[in-house]
């Protein structure tokens, strides 16, 4: 794990050279403690610049430095991330005539790009964002993993290019500073959407999406439009029941454990109490029986949001090091800057602070890797198992009889109810004027009285709820369409930016091992009622295939917490700072800061209902501080 940054100037005459690469190093130097490096490489009239700080987890040596060239100085490299069947790659391009001299996962790296371009790129089970410069073809191409699992940020004006792993980094790059993007704004501030697609919150710097990549034709001088290598499939097999669908799943599951368990370094696992990361944990425990496994917990203490008991009950099955941490509101007062420096943008709630001590008490006890849960929802129909996209599915079928007995069967679940199946089975089936009248009902507003409407108008941003639609052919499938852009576009890549920015700020490795193109590709295409069963039951076919593994009584739960923080007692006790925050003045013409304090009383009064949005409006205010004003 590690940080990347650089670029392309067509003129070499200004003074964008090597000590000014180091300080965007700098900015981000808690990805990579270990090591940094930065080359010029003139090509033509122009000069292309690559740097990179270095985090070492395989082949700790000096042989892992970056950048890396390639034997015939044809190629170099820049690359962050892990490529965890770097082994078996490393064999197959030994066969094929290649020569190693380290044991890095970034050498095989190369040599496959070096073998196969960019068809390497499917063949790669990891986390990757990285760059290649191809000296004989002028060409600088940028790739990122198919999830977005590292970051890639990156600016083209006037015919250059620059790059980074994260923004303050990039910001270093940059000739002037950048401005607010006020349509991003708006979309986080009323809708709580961020993260969803090219767009930042900085005008003119945008995200390389997940499964892009995107190449510079440094002779033309041109830097194309970003191209997908990757795009999710979810044609249904029709071959499998759901007892070999089950051994699938858990061979799969398996395998990618024990990938994501190659490492040099003392590794540990996030534990939230809930299937996901018990799963991970136990699966840990299961391939590598003397594995010591030390696991990281958030425990909300008094609250009934504590999930310490399923905590507890993991730990003692695998007879795992216990580590455990509590926090208060005085301790968000204290860390907030800190968090909100670290993640770079604006994010949803202030579960991602649970997540941020996390891996601080990991970096506390030593360990530098950690496995994790993370997307096991988006490829298993989990949260509340997607019901109006099930309904519609089985409506589009003509199956009404079965979709009346999965709704009655799904209410049965806490917190669920027919109502609110129903209202999901009508967003589902509504568009345009039709549905922005729906959310209005819903009390969910696109023009709430703490923004000023003209300006937002005058600067051209659309006033509406940024819905995204997927692009599959789903028709009977729309639970798996809505996983297939949960995935790549809404949901999955917020929660991805949130634990890499809060694991690199402790300089921890964060893996994800439910996130391989093998498991995805399997789970999207399965027959609808594989993951959220006639009962109701989500994930149901990885229930299956972890018994034996985790304990019955975790994989039976019919509730789950997670990180969740109790964020209104926390913002309520900290009302006199929250003013504060509120008062300073942003100079945005948009934001009306009096009629937000206003509504802030009335809810501190408890005249109107707590909701996200305190959160959204404090944390906001603190980045706009820090990054714009």
């Amino acid at each position: 794990m590690c940080g990347i940054a650089g670029g392309w100037l067509r003129d070499t005459r200004w003074g964008w050279g090597e000590a000014w690469l180091l300080n965007s190093l700098k900015a981000m130097h808690f990805r990579g403690p270990n090591d940094n490096g930065c080359e010029r490489y003139p090509v033509g009239d122009s000069v292309v610049l690559l740097g990179h700080t270095r985090l070492s987890i395989l082949d700790l040596s000096s042989a892992g430095h970056q950048p890396m060239l390639s034997a015939d100085k044809r190629f170099s490299i820049v690359f962050n991330g892990e490529i965890y069947n770097y082994r078996e790659l490393r064999t197959e391009l030994q066969g094929l005539g290649h020569r190693f001299v380290s044991d890095s996962d970034t050498e095989v790296l190369l040599a496959a790009w070096m073998q196969w371009g960019r068809a390497c790129l499917v063949r790669l089970t990891g986390m990757f964002a990285f760059v290649v410069l191809d000296q004989q073809s002028g060409t600088l191409t940028c790739a990122r993993d198919a999830f977005g699992i590292k970051p890639f940020f990156y600016a083209a004006e006037r015919g250059e290019f620059c790059f980074a792993s994260e923004m303050p980094a990039l910001k270093e790059l940059l000739k002037a500073k950048p401005a607010l993007d006020w349509q991003r704004a708006y979309d986080y501030l009323v809708h709580g959407d961020y993260d969803s697609g090219t767009g930042t919150f900085f005008e003119g710097i945008k995200h390389l999406l997940p499964g892009h990549l995107l190449i510079i034709d440094l002779q033309a001088g041109g830097v194309a439009e970003p191209e997908r290598w990757w795009t999710p499939s979810i044609v249904e097999r029709t071959d499998l029941s759901f007892a070999r669908a089950t051994e699938m799943v858990r061979e799969q599951f398996l395998q990618n454990i024990r990938l994501h368990l190659r490492s040099d370094v003392a590794l540990g696992a996030a534990l939230s109490g809930g299937i996901d990361s018990s799963a991970v944990v136990c699966a840990m425990h299961h391939v590598e029986p003397d594995l010591p496994i030390h696991t990281f917990s958030y425990i909300a203490t008094g609250s009934d949001m504590s999930e310490e008991v399923w905590v507890d009950r993991i730990n003692a099955h695998v007879g795992a090091v216990p580590h455990k941490i509590s926090v208060g509101s005085d301790e968000l007062a204290r860390d907030l800057d800190s968090m909100i420096l670290a993640q770079g943008e604006p994010f949803g709630s202030t579960s991602i602070y649970a997540q941020y001590r996390v891996f601080q008490l990991a970096r506390e006890s030593g360990v530098t890797v950690t496995l994790d849960g993370q997307g096991a929802d988006e490829m298993l129909a989990g949260y509340n198992g997607y019901p109006g996209q099930r309904l519609r599915s089985l409506v589009e079928k003509g199956r009404l009889a079965e979709a009346a007995s999965f709704l009655n069967e799904w209410a049965k679940w806490p917190g669920r109810s027919r109502i609110s199946g129903v209202k999901n089975l009508a967003g589902q089936m509504v568009e345009g004027r039709l549905y922005e009248l729906l959310r209005s009902l819903s009390g969910i507003g696109s023009m709430p009285r703490w923004l000023n409407e003209a300006p937002l108008v005058e600067h051209g941003v659309i006033g509406r709820f940024p819905r995204q639609r997927s692009s599959f052919d789903e028709s009977g499938r729309r639970v798996m369409a809505e996983l297939g852009l949960s995935l790549t576009r809404r949901g999955l890549p917020a929660l991805l930016r949130h634990g890499d920015r809060n694991s690199m700020r402790f300089s921890v490795e964060s893996r994800v091992p439910f996130l391989t193109l093998d498991m995805v590709n399997l789970l999207l295409s399965l027959p609808e009622h594989y993951l959220i069963s006639e009962k109701g039951e989500t994930k149901h076919v990885f229930r299956a295939a972890m018994r034996g593994i985790v304990p019955d009584d975790v994989l039976d739960r019919r509730d789950k917490i997670g990180f969740a923080t109790p964020e209104h007692a926390w913002l309520l006790s900290m009302a006199d700072t929250v003013r504060g925050w509120l008062r300073e003045d942003l100079h945005l013409p948009f934001f009306n800061q009096a009629e937000v304090l206003r509504e802030f009383e009335l809810i501190i009064a408890g005249k109107k209902p707590f909701s996200w949005q305190v959160w959204r409006w404090v944390n906001f205010s603190r980045w706009y501080i820090h990054f714009i004003a």
